[in-house]
C-alpha cells in the first residue's frame, strides 16, 4: 500500500471517478439550502437528494464529490472513541439512473487494489453483502475476483430511512492486523462487519433500487441509483497506519499546536489529556468550517451547535491548563491542513478567528456564572442532606451555560455527589423533540416519480431578447398524467420555446397569457418552474381547450417583468455595496426579487448601523446615476472565475455560465433578467433592515416608482407632523422637537420630585404598622407610587432605619401592572428568611414572577386584584419560616 497524505487520497479518489466519466462536484456548504429537514449537511448523499428523488435531472448522471459534513447527535463520544467526529469528509461516487451494481463494485475494487491507484493488499480487504442480494455477491466473486472466504452475508446490510429510496448495500472492510484486535479469537463479533477494532469499515456502496412506500411495502424504482460513501478520516488512518483517526495529518498539526498552549501537556502520555486534545482538534475543525460557510454562534439552531462546540473545546482547554483564549489561534492551522481542497478557509481565517475569539471571551464570562450556579445548587443539595444533583439543574448548566455533562459530573464527584442522569436524559429528550418540531415535518427524501424525469423534450428560453414568442405545445401534464388535450381547470405545459422566465436564483417567475394563432387568450400563466430535465414548465389556468403539437403565442406581462428586472439589477448592486461597506466576509444567504420590492439576506454579525445603511444606499444610487451599461457574457465556469465573477455556494453551475457585469463594479454569475443600463432603476431606497436568524440579516428595498412612492409617503408623514406642531417649514421639525423634549424632561423631573415627596409622606405611616410573627417583624403594604424606582427608595429608607426584619411593598402602575418588592434584614437572612424565596412565593398571586438577592428581590405581575392575597401570603410565609 502506498504512503499517501490526506490531500493525495482525496485527489486520487476524485481523479479516479473523473476518468470513469463522473463530474466532480464541489463540496456544498455545510448550511443546507432549501432543505428544512436538515440542520447541517450530514452526508454526501444529502446534497444529491434532488437528483435521487427525481425533482432535478443532472446533466451528467455520474457524479463524484468529497463532501464536508457535520453530525452532532453523539457529540459526547468525540475524543473517547477512535473515529467519532463532528466534522468529517465523505468521499462518494453517485449514479443517477446510469450504471448499477456491476460498475460500482468493479470500480471500487479497482480503485482500492490497482497499483496505479490505492494499491491495497487484496488479502486485507473483506466485503459484506445483504443475504438476499445474490447478484452483488456474484459480482464480487466473478467480476471483482474476491475470494468466497472474504465475503460475509450480514442481515443489516440494507439501507432504509423510511419512505423513499432504499436498497441493499455492500460494505468494504480493511484488516488492520492482529495488533489492533481487541477481542478474543472466539468472540462472535471478531469478524469483518462485527464490533471490533481489527476490521475497519472504509466504504459503503448502497444499491438504491426500491421505493419504500407509506404502507411499508417496496416497489422497484423507475431509475436505479448508486450512492457510496468512504469516510476520508477513516481511510487516511489506514494509509498512515494510525491507531485512531486523530494520529493522522488531518488532526496532528492541530494537536501539536495545542500542546504549545497547554501547561506542559503532551499528547499520548495521559489518557484523560488525550481526550481533551482530541475534542479540541475535532471541534475547531467543525467550528472553522461552519463559520466559514456562514453560520454564526447563537442560542438556537445551528448557531447553538457552534456555541456548544466552542464551549466544550474551551472547557477541555482548561483541563490542559490553558487559561486564556486559544481556539482562535488554531483557525489558520485548520486552514493550512485543508488548503488544497478548501482554499476559502484560509482566505477567511482572520474573519473566522475573530468570531471564535469573541465567543471564547464571552464564554469566559458565562463560565463564572455557571460555576456560581453549580456551587449554589451543590450547597442547597447538601443543606437537604441530598447526595444527588437534579437532572434539571445539570441540564440547565448544559443548555444555558454550555457545561458538558461530564464536567458537571466531575464537579459533583469532587463534592461527593452524583448526577440524576435519568432526569438529565429526559430533559435532553425533550430538547431534541423541540428541535425536530422546529425543523418541520418535511420528508427527508421524496419518493422518486418517473413521469417528469422521463420528459426529455427540448425547450429553449428566449426571454432574454423578447417577451412574446410563438411556441409549439410539446407536453401537457394534467393530474400527474401526460395527455394530448386539456379543456378546463389547471395544467402544466412545456413548449419548444418560451419567453417566460422560470423561478430561479431568487427571481420570481414571469406571468402572462397564452393565445392561439388567432389572438384569442386560451390560458393564463400563473407560475413557471423548472422541470427535472431543466425545461420551463408553465402552470396555467385553462380558458379554452389546448392541444398538444399545436402552435400558440406566449406573451409575458411586460410591466411586471420590467419591474422585476430592475429589482434584480439593484440586488447585484446591493450585494457589492454590502461588501464595500461591511467587509468581504459578507456574502449572500438568500434573495427574493419581486416586481414591487427586493429582499436580500446576508451574513453579518449584529445589525447594520444607520450610518452604514446610508453609505450602502448612497453607493447603489451613485451607480444608478452613473449610467453604467449592464452586459451579459456566456462563457465557461473557469473563465468566469478569472473575470472575478461571484458565485453562490448554494447554486449548481453548468459548464457554460452567464456572467452579468455592471461595468467593472459588480460581476456575478446569474441566469436572471436585468436592465440594459443602471439609469433605468431611477432610484433605490432601503425600507428595512432586520435579523432573520443567527448571523443572518435581511435588507428590503424598492426601486423606481416604488422608491418614489415610499419617499413620498415619508414626506406626507412629515407634512402631517408639521401641521400638528404648528410650524411653517419641515426643516423646523428637529428644533421644535428639541424644545418639546426639554419641556418633557423638566416635567419628568418635577414629577419624580413630587413622587419622592409623596413616598416620604407615606413612609411615615407605612413603617409604623409592624406585624410580630413568631419572634420576627414584618411590614407589608400597598402604596401609591409610580413604580419600582419609588419602591426601591422606600426599601432603602426601611433598611437604613431597620424598621423590621421583613418588608413587602406593592403598587399598581399607570398601565395597570403590579410591582412587588421584598427585603430582608441581615439577621433575617442569617435565619433563613430570604427575600428571593419570599418573592417567588407571593408573586404568583398577582400573576407574575420574579427573583433577586437574599436581601432584596422584586417581581412584576398583571393582576392588581391579587395584591391582597400576595400580602396575606407574605404573613403566612414568615409564620412558616420563623
Amino acid at each position: 500500500m502506498k504512503e499517501l497524505s490526506s490531500s493525495q487520497i482525496r485527489q486520487m479518489y476524485l481523479e479516479f471517478f473523473k476518468e470513469k466519466g463522473h463530474e466532480v462536484m464541489p463540496s456544498a456548504s455545510l448550511v443546507p439550502h432549501d432543505d428544512p429537514t436538515l440542520l447541517w449537511i450530514n452526508s454526501g448523499v444529502a446534497t444529491m437528494k434532488k437528483f435521487f428523488d427525481g425533482s432535478v435531472v443532472p446533466k451528467n448522471p455520474r457524479i463524484t464529490s468529497s463532501q464536508k459534513s457535520i453530525r452532532t447527535n453523539d457529540i459526547e463520544n468525540v475524543g473517547h472513541t477512535a473515529r467519532h467526529h463532528t466534522l468529517f469528509e465523505m468521499l462518494g461516487n453517485f449514479s443517477v439512473g446510469d450504471y448499477f451494481k456491476k460498475e460500482a463494485i468493479s470500480w471500487a475494487w479497482e480503485l482500492l487494489t490497482s497499483p496505479e491507484w490505492f494499491a491495497m493488499d487484496k488479502e486485507r480487504l473483506y466485503v459484506t453483502v445483504y443475504p438476499k442480494d445474490t447478484e452483488a455477491k456474484r459480482i464480487w466473486q466473478e467480476v471483482a475476483g474476491v475470494s468466497k472466504d472474504h465475503i460475509y452475508e450480514v442481515e443489516d446490510n440494507f439501507w432504509d430511512i423510511g419512505q423513499g429510496p432504499s436498497g441493499p448495500d455492500s460494505e468494504i472492510f480493511y484488516d488492520r492486523g492482529q495488533k489492533f484486535n481487541n477481542l478474543t479469537e472466539d468472540d462472535p463479533e471478531n469478524y469483518p462487519g462485527g464490533e471490533n477494532e481489527r476490521y475497519l469499515e472504509i466504504w459503503n456502496i448502497v444499491f438504491s433500487e426500491f421505493n419504500h412506500k407509506p404502507d411499508g411495502t417496496y416497489e422497484p424504482l423507475p431509475h436505479k441509483n448508486i450512492d457510496t460513501g468512504m469516510g476520508l478520516e477513516r481511510v487516511v488512518s489506514v494509509f498512515q497506519n494510525a491507531p485512531t483517526n486523530f494520529e493522522t495529518d488531518l488532526f496532528l498539526p492541530i494537536i501539536k499546536q495545542t500542546e504549545g498552549f497547554s501547561d506542559g501537556k503532551k499528547y499520548g502520555q495521559v489518557k484523560e489529556d488525550d481526550v481533551s486534545f482530541k475534542v479540541i482538534a475535532d471541534h475547531i475543525r467543525a467550528v472553522t468550517f461552519a463559520i466559514g460557510d456562514g453560520a454564526i454562534p447563537s442560542n438556537e439552531g445551528r448557531g447553538y451547535v457552534i456555541r456548544r462546540l466552542i464551549r466544550r473545546a474551551v472547557m477541555h482547554g482548561q483541563k490542559l491548563g490553558i487559561g486564556q483564549a486559544f481556539l482562535y489561534k488554531l483557525v489558520p492551522v485548520v486552514g493550512k491542513i485543508m488548503q488544497s481542497h478548501y482554499p476559502e478557509v484560509l482566505a477567511q481565517a482572520d474573519y473566522i478567528a475573530k468570531i471564535v475569539r469573541s465567543e471564547e471571551d464571552r464564554f469566559n464570562e458565562t463560565l463564572k456564572d455557571g460555576l456560581e450556579l453549580l456551587n449554589e445548587m451543590i450547597a442547597e443539595a447538601k443543606e437537604k442532606a441530598s447526595k444527588e444533583l437534579s437532572g434539571k439543574t445539570a441540564f440547565k448548566l448544559y443548555d444555558t451555560y454550555g457545561f458538558p455533562i461530564e464536567l458537571t459530573k466531575e464537579y459533583a464527584d469532587d463534592q461527593g455527589m452524583k448526577i440524576d442522569q435519568a432526569g438529565f436524559d429526559e430533559e435532553m429528550k425533550h430538547q431534541k423533540e423541540r428541535a425536530r418540531a422546529a425543523r418541520g415535518s418535511a420528508k427527508s427524501m421524496g419518493v422518486q416519480k418517473g413521469l417528469l424525469t422521463d420528459i426529455k423534450t427540448e425547450s429553449n428560453y428566449v426571454g432574454y431578447d423578447r417577451l412574446r414568442a410563438n411556441g409549439i405545445l410539446k407536453d401537457i401534464i394534467c393530474e400527474d398524467k401526460l395527455v394530448d388535450k386539456v379543456e378546463s381547470g389547471s395544467a402544466q405545459l412545456i413548449f419548444d420555446q418560451t419567453p417566460f422566465y422560470a423561478e430561479m436564483g431568487g427571481q420570481v417567475a414571469d406571468t402572462g397569457v397564452i393565445k392561439n394563432t388567432e389572438g384569442t387568450t386560451v390560458a393564463e400563466v400563473t407560475d413557471v418552474q423548472h422541470a427535472p430535465n431543466g425545461q420551463n414548465m408553465h402552470t396555467v389556468r385553462i380558458l379554452l381547450p389546448l392541444v398538444k403539437e399545436k402552435e400558440y403565442i406566449l406573451e409575458v406581462n411586460k410591466q411586471l417583468h420590467d419591474k422585476t428586472r430592475k429589482n434584480h439589477t439593484a440586488t447585484h448592486l446591493l450585494d457589492q455595496a454590502l461588501r464595500d461597506v461591511l467587509g468581504s466576509h459578507t456574502h449572500q444567504a438568500g434573495s427574493l426579487v419581486e416586481p414591487d420590492y427586493l429582499r436580500f439576506d446576508f451574513t453579518n454579525i449584529g445589525s447594520v448601523t444607520k450610518t452604514d445603511l446610508a453609505k450602502i444606499e448612497k453607493i447603489v444610487n451613485e451607480k444608478i446615476w452613473a449610467n453604467i451599461p449592464v452586459q451579459t457574457v456566456e462563457t465557461d465556469f473557469e473563465s468566469a472565475k478569472k473575470l472575478g465573477a461571484i458565485a453562490l455556494f448554494t447554486e449548481k453551475y453548468g459548464d457554460i455560465v452567464r456572467v452579468v457585469k455592471v461595468g467593472d463594479y459588480s460581476i456575478e454569475l446569474c441566469g436572471g433578467n436585468h436592465v440594459d443600463n443602471t439609469n433605468e432603476l431611477g432610484l433605490f431606497k432601503i425600507t428595512s433592515e432586520s435579523g432573520v436568524g443567527a448571523g443572518v440579516r435581511r435588507i428590503e428595498a424598492v426601486t423606481s416608482k416604488e422608491a418614489y412612492e415610499f419617499l413620498e409617503g415619508r414626506n406626507q408623514l412629515l407634512e402631517g407632523i408639521s401641521v400638528q406642531l404648528k410650524i411653517a417649514q419641515l426643516k423646523e421639525i428637529p428644533h421644535k422637537l428639541e424644545q418639546y423634549q426639554a419641556q418633557i424632561k423638566d416635567l419628568e423631573q418635577q414629577k419624580q420630585a413630587l413622587e419622592a415627596k409623596f413616598a416620604q409622606q407615606q413612609a411615615g405611616s407605612i413603617f409604623k404598622n409592624v406585624e410580630h410573627i413568631n419572634g420576627k417583624t414584618l411590614i407589608k403594604a400597598q402604596v401609591k407610587v409610580s413604580g419600582m424606582a419609588q419602591l426601591r427608595q422606600l426599601a432603602d429608607q426601611w433598611k437604613s432605619k431597620k424598621y423590621s426584619d421583613i418588608l413587602v411593598l406593592a403598587t399598581v402602575t399607570e398601565d395597570g401592572k403590579v410591582n412587588l418588592i421584598t427585603a430582608a434584614s441581615d439577621q433575617a437572612v442569617k435565619a433563613g428568611l430570604k427575600a428571593g424565596d419570599l418573592i417567588k412565593t407571593i408573586a404568583p398571586a398577582v400573576g407574575g414572577g420574579g427573583g433577586g438577592r437574599p436581601d432584596l428581590a422584586q417581581a412584576g405581575g398583571k393582576k392588581p386584584a391579587g395584591i391582597a392575597d400576595a400580602l396575606k401570603a407574605a404573613s403566612k410565609w414568615v409564620e412558616q419560616k420563623a
